[in-house]
């Protein structure tokens, strides 16, 4: 069984958090479990931005991205990150292998339109190629994709920086692309909360519109809902789900039915438990 598992630069952003990340993605490939590994890193490139005296715009959640916030955003995810989660693997003998977009051409990305205002350099996942993930996962590594890549050959658009594709929106065409049977979105939080602040199961689109509309889902919760929706709608099949990133077994637990809260198209789904 393949599963991607979308990790935040928040859960990687000391020694310890990616330690703890190794060990659960080595018991899950122990288990017989694939593992392809994609990781984001806002808090990362907020942090270089504010060194580096660059002004920081979010719009819809999304950060807009000049020139060189690009630059920064291609350092901080292809590089810093990436290359620092892919030594944490190697430190406890898990072979992996850092890569974005651009690598063995395996996305591309589609400028991100629509939403009211230029964005910059800010995009969306356009045509995949699985060709170098699967000689990787073949050979018994775990890929790590950052999700920045060069834009696709046939799109408009300025072609001197790579794109920006926030992770949580890249997922799910990812895991499409792959063939992931399952979609882990691996957070801070234990999973979408009712009103009494119980963790809920199951969630469908209605029911979660319908929290969101009752201010349930709000604040950052709305960002992880909206992503994790979309990827149900990319994988109606696939096992979609939000999940605490803590423990050396939250890959394993993730997959269980009590932990977390799993989307399903069902308009029945509405689940809590204490």
């Amino acid at each position: 069984m393949r599963i991607l598992v979308k990790v935040g630069g928040a859960q990687l952003a000391d020694a310890s958090a990616r330690a703890e990340l190794v060990r659960s993605v080595a018991q899950a490939r122990l288990a017989g479990l694939e593992i392809v590994l994609v990781h984001g890193g806002g808090n990362q490139i907020r942090a270089l931005t504010r060194r580096l005296g660059l002004l920081e715009r979010y719009h819809e959640g999304l950060r807009v991205t000049d020139a060189d916030t690009a630059e920064v955003a291609l350092m901080v995810l292809a590089g810093l990150v990436n290359k620092e989660l892919a030594a944490a693997f190697e430190e406890q003998g898990v072979r992996a292998v850092g890569l974005c977009g651009a690598d063995g051409s395996t996305f591309s990305a589609v400028p991100e339109r629509g939403r009211g205002a230029d964005l910059g350099y800010v995009g969306a996942v356009g045509r995949a190629d699985p060709r170098l993930v699967e000689t990787l996962l073949a050979e018994g590594y775990v890929p790590l994709v950052a999700t920045v890549a060069p834009l696709a050959p046939a799109e408009a658009g300025a072609r001197d920086r790579f794109y920006n594709i926030n992770a949580d929106l890249a997922a799910g065409p990812l895991a499409r692309a792959l063939d992931a049977r399952a979609l882990l979105f691996l957070s801070d939080v234990p999973g979408v909360l009712d009103a009494e602040g119980r963790r809920i199961a199951e969630l469908s689109p209605e029911r979660c519109a319908a929290l969101r509309a009752d201010g349930v889902i709000r604040g950052g919760m709305i960002p992880k809902v909206e992503a994790a929706l979309a990827a149900l709608g990319d994988n109606p099949k696939a096992l979609v789900k939000i999940a605490p990133a803590s423990g050396k077994s939250a890959v394993m637990a993730a997959l269980d039915p009590d932990v977390g809260t799993r989307f399903t198209a069902l308009e029945e789904a509405w689940t809590s438990t204490s």
